[in-house]
């Protein structure tokens, strides 16, 4: 299934490291990822197929949780098909 995520923080080093370094421990592949840094907050939004991960979209959004409480980061995670039917004009 692929989701969206979205993080945001105050930027500094080893955002995206930390991030996807968590996706690839849970076996989730990364399709598309875009980031800046704008105004000294970093955010980063990426699309990713959870179908090729042995964990469920809620463990997956727990890690994520999970991770960003201890980094400081504000992530989010949504399925896509959720995210497209709520975005359709």
């Amino acid at each position: 299934m692929k989701a969206i995520m979205t993080v945001t923080a105050p930027d500094r080093v080893g955002i995206i490291a930390g991030v996807c370094s968590l996706l690839a421990d849970m076996g989730v592949n990364i399709l598309d990822l875009s980031q800046t840094v704008m105004q000294g907050v970093f955010t980063m939004t990426l699309l990713v197929d959870t179908s090729t991960s042995s964990h469920t979209f809620d463990e997956i959004r727990s890690a994520l949780i999970s991770r960003g409480e201890k980094e400081a980061l504000n992530i989010h995670i949504q399925r896509a098909d959720i995210f497209e039917a709520m975005h359709r004009v």
